[in-house]
């Protein structure tokens, strides 16, 4: 029975290292950032890009709030117009069948007429 043994690691040809390469190393040479920050990010800059970034979160947030807020103020009063017509037509019709020519028109198939003269007071007597 053979024993375990750790394996030897090969070096990487010229060929091999670039095809290695991931996307995050890319973008870390082609920006430098060591050039402008040195060895690493200093924790000094850590609180205020957090405050910015969350001030960013913010102001987005209430971007797409208040947009999200129009539409709906535009909905609604395109609603309440429909519903405005709706009311006009209403009172129109509502107004036409109370008219006494109508009433009249409308209560002829049931055998009731329109009164021609006036009404009479009764006085009645003590």
């Amino acid at each position: 029975m053979k024993q375990n043994t750790f394996r030897k690691k090969v070096k990487k040809g010229a060929s091999q290292k670039s095809s290695g390469k991931n996307l995050f190393t890319i973008i870390e040479e082609k920006l430098d950032v060591k050039g402008f920050l040195g060895e690493g990010i200093p924790v000094k800059f850590v609180p205020p890009f957090l405050y910015v970034a969350l001030l960013a979160l913010v102001y987005i947030w209430s971007n797409h709030r208040a947009e999200n807020l129009i539409r709906k103020i535009e909905v609604v009063q395109r609603e309440v117009e429909d519903l405005r017509a709706d009311v006009t037509t209403l009172e129109a019709e509502y107004m036409l069948s109370s008219k006494q020519s109508e009433v009249a028109r409308k209560i002829a198939p049931f055998g009731i007429v329109e009164i021609s003269e006036p009404p009479v007071k009764i006085k009645a007597k003590k």
